[in-house]
């Protein structure tokens, strides 16, 4: 999704979210995406090394 933006277009938002909310607030909307999106991937690994185990486990019995 994001490689379809382009460096022109994130320039774009990002310059939007700094007349929205302006420069005190846009470190802290990062850092909150920035670990919403670190916990996101971490529960997505985990999701998929859980099918992975269960398929593994299946194919052995």
């Amino acid at each position: 999704m994001l490689s379809n933006i382009g460096i022109p277009g994130l320039i774009i938002i990002l310059v939007i979210a700094l007349i929205i909310f302006g420069p005190k607030k846009l470190p802290e909307i990062g850092s909150a995406f920035g670990k919403t999106l670190s916990e996101f991937r971490r529960t997505a690994t985990s999701i998929i090394d859980d099918e992975e185990e269960i398929l593994e486990s299946s194919k052995k019995q």
